[in-house]
Order: structure tokens, then sequence, then C-alpha cells
């Protein structure tokens, strides 16, 4: 596990890739049982229970479904395990960095600090979405962003939608 963690890690700093990861459907079914907890315990700071899983079940969905039609489009659907692993885990592993920060601007403490780490997350997060997607897909790094901030601000209006 702290293998699986560690380059999970690795991939957020860009040194590795999605297809350093091993192909594995356990690994798939693992990563987005993480990711809906990780998630979850997230949004449920914030909200009822309810919307914090409905939220977080349609992230999941989200990440699946962003990674099979880019995939499916560019006809490189036999990295759809490895590239959704990457994608899930590291969302999970950003999410557990932003838990201090959405809990501290929860309770109205963080203030500007609070406010400007989730920023900096949000960034690193596009970055690292970007990054996996130019690997799965073998485009350019520019293209990849585009994509991933296309990505970004679907899913963050999906969630917006579902918890007002």
């Amino acid at each position: 596990m702290f293998d699986l963690i560690k380059l999970l890690f690795n991939i957020c700093l860009l040194k590795k890739a999605p297809q350093d990861l091993y192909y594995s459907i356990g690994l798939l079914k693992l990563l987005a049982i993480a990711n809906l907890l990780v998630n979850f315990l997230l949004m449920n700071i914030s909200v009822n229970w309810f919307s914090a899983l409905l939220k977080a079940a349609v992230g999941v969905l989200l990440i699946g479904g962003f990674s099979w039609i880019s995939l499916f489009f560019s006809g490189k659907l036999t990295r759809f395990c490895q590239t959704t692993c990457a994608l899930l885990g590291t969302d999970a592993l950003l999410d557990m960095f932003a838990l201090p920060a959405i809990t501290t601007m929860a309770v109205n403490q963080g203030g500007l600090l609070a406010f400007l780490v989730m920023i900096a997350l949000i960034i690193w997060h596009w970055v690292i979405t970007g990054h996996i997607m130019r690997n799965a897909l073998e485009q350019s790094f520019s293209f990849s962003l585009g994509l991933a901030f296309l990505y970004l601000v679907v899913a963050y209006r999906v969630t917006a939608f579902i918890i007002a």
C-alpha cells in the first residue's frame, strides 16, 4: 500500500506517469472506493451526509467518464484502467491535503491562508490532470491542460449543481 501511495505522490510531482501503475481491475476498484471515501469526508464537512455521498459518487463517475471519453476519441481505450487509476488516486491524495484547509474554512478560521492553499491545490490538480492526460493520450502538454481545464470546470459545475 505504501508503494502505491508513493507512486501516486510521484505522479502528483510529475515524476511518474499513469503507465507506471500496474494494470489491475482490483486496483481500479480500490482507488474508486478510496476516492469515494475521501470525497465523502471532504464534502461531509459542509453538507449533509446524503449530499456528500451523492457528490462523491458523481465525482467518481465523472472521473471515469472523462477518462473513457478522452481515451475513446483518441483511440487509446486500452489505457482506461491505468489512466483512471491515476486520476482517482491523485484526486484522493490531493483531497487529503485539502481536508485541513476545507475544515478551517468551514469553521471560518482559515481566512486568506486557507483560501490561498485551496487555490494552489486547485491549480495543482489541474496540472496533475493535464500531466496524466498528456501521457495517456500522447498529446502536447498545452492540449492536455486545456482538456484538464474543461474537465475541472465541468466537474466543479456539476458538483455545485448537486449541492445547491
